[in-house]
């Protein structure tokens, strides 16, 4: 590969890393063809893509420092063949599928990652794994914004209920024998 082609590769790359939520490194050396298919497969189900980052094409993509101190100290550290996995849908969904699939791949090893601009290690995409998905979480934020309203219609509904039966008991006393 020519110069001019990894400059143009790194261009392109540099646009993918910009649109995805996370770009998640990890180490595929020792996966079989096969198996780097099925997780191709099931990460594209997330809306994320897989690459092959060479590690000079990754160099060259932060030489200019215009994606960030973390960005070139990630690429730096960069050793071996990396699979990137370009997430621009749900980060928790990919980091899912990566951390099962490492976990049952034992040739598959995460590396420091980027989350945005901001590195990440391979501890915290177990965390980032373990979060509920996208559309829990929206529906956990809304619950709890509903509750409060909940709450107030509640004791809302409470308030006539309890001037009947205020009402009634005034009544029973009025026509009670001994008032």
């Amino acid at each position: 590969m020519n110069r001019t082609d990894k400059t143009a590769l790194a261009a392109a790359l540099k646009e993918k890393f910009s649109k995805a939520q996370v770009a998640i490194f990890a180490d595929y050396k020792g996966l079989s063809a096969n198996q780097a298919d099925d997780l191709r497969r099931q990460l594209r189900a997330h809306k994320t893509e897989v690459k092959v980052l060479k590690n000079n094409v990754a160099r060259l993509l932060t030489k200019d420092g215009s994606m960030g101190a973390h960005a070139k100290d990630v690429m730096d550290a960069l050793v071996g063949p990396t699979l990137v996995a370009f997430s621009y849908g749900d980060p928790a969904a990919t980091a899912k599928v990566i951390h099962k699939f490492a976990k049952d791949n034992e040739a598959l090893k995460l590396k420091d990652s980027l989350m945005g601009a901001k590195r990440i290690d391979a501890a915290a995409i177990e965390q980032l794994a373990s979060l509920p998905s996208r559309d829990v979480m929206v529906a956990m934020f809304l619950g709890t914004l509903n509750a409060p309203v909940t709450a107030f219609a509640t004791v809302l509904a409470a308030v006539p209920r309890g001037l009947v039966t205020v009402l009634a008991a005034i009544e029973k006393k009025k026509s009670s024998p001994e008032a």
